[in-house]
Order: structure tokens, then sequence, then C-alpha cells
């Protein structure tokens, strides 16, 4: 038992010093030598853990993105606030998680480019990594429904509106280096109290 702790201990550290390393020189700049040397190991080593770069990257963002749900069903656990208050804090910790990693987002948007040049569907890919995520607004959505907090609109289409607003975020902080994301808050709020009874 204790073998596998520290195998998945060493496994985790390795994603954690990858992802710095892809966010500081960018995914084409890293190797999988690079990584070994970040972490403090040989290649061989870090080959019992992955097999590529291209592995270890997708494994590092699903650890993210995992992190990433695990603060969200906190909020979601919170039985203190209401679907408004809950859906809002939700929505604005994305937005400011997406403020904080700004040079992943940069990293990530080429990857998802260069991942779309060879064919490789990146929508399909993205989608992967955020299903819980909407699923997770879906049911903030319907909770508030069925509570009478929010007014009975279609689902989809709300959860939809959110999760544009959370794409539109990122365009602006990856693509066009926006530091000030306010105006997607606004808008965020907007949204929401349209769902307020």
């Amino acid at each position: 038992m204790a073998i596998i702790v520290e195998h998945d201990k060493r496994k985790h550290e390795i994603l954690e010093k990858s992802l710095e390393l892809f966010t500081r020189e960018g995914y084409d700049d890293v190797t999988f030598q690079k990584i070994a040397d970040a972490c403090g190991i040989t290649r061989t080593t870090l080959y019992i853990y992955f097999k590529n770069k291209k592995e270890i990257f997708t494994w590092s963002i699903k650890q993210m993105t995992g992190e990433l749900e695990v603060k969200l069903m906190e909020i979601l656990a919170d039985k203190t606030l209401s679907a408004e208050e809950c859906l809002r804090r939700i929505m604005y910790w994305i937005i400011d998680i997406c403020e904080q990693n700004r040079p992943l987002f940069n990293v990530l948007l080429i990857y998802l480019i260069n991942l779309q040049k060879t064919g490789v569907n990146a929508e399909e890919r993205v989608n992967r990594r955020v299903i819980r995520i909407k699923h997770l607004l879906s049911m903030i959505i319907i909770q508030g429904q069925k509570r009478g907090e929010f007014r009975k609109l279609p689902v989809k289409t709300v959860n939809t509106m959110l999760y544009s607003l959370v794409e539109s975020a990122i365009f602006e902080i990856a693509v066009i280096n926006k530091s000030d994301v306010s105006e997607v808050k606004a808008s965020i709020d907007l949204v929401i109290q349209g769902l307020v009874q």
C-alpha cells in the first residue's frame, strides 16, 4: 500500500512541476528531459510514470481541473448560500482562477491550435475537461428553479450562456491579454439577475 501511495505522491509532484514548467516556457519549448531535470529525476524514472510529454501535459491539465472541481463542490455544499449566491460565487471564482492562470491559458491556447492543425478535434478535448463544471452549473440552476429562486428557463440555454462568459474571459485573458475582467463579471451579474424570480 505504501508503494502505491508513494507512486501517486511522486506522480502528483511531477505533474505540478511540469505544469509550472509548461506555463513558464510554453508547451513547444519543454522537453521530456527538461521535465525530468525540473523534477530532479532521470528520464528513465520519468518513463515509469508517463510515456511522453503530451501525456504529462494532458494529466497536468486534468489534475488542475480536478482541483477546480473540488473547490466548486465545496461552494456547492455550502447550504447557507442561496442558489443565486452560489452561482455568482462559483462563476466569479472560475473567472478569478482564469485570471490567475493567465500564462497557462496562453500555453493551452497554442497547444489547442496545434492539435487542431494535426486534425485532432480540439473541441472534444476541451469538452472532456469541462463537462463536470458544466454539470455543476446545471445542478445549481436546477436547484434554484426547484426552490423557486430562479425562473423556469431552459437549463441548457442558461448553462450555455454562463459557460460562454467563461470562454469569453479566457479569450480576453489568453488572446488579447486583457488584465481587467470586470466586464465579464458584470455580464455574469446580468445573466444571474435575469434568472432571479
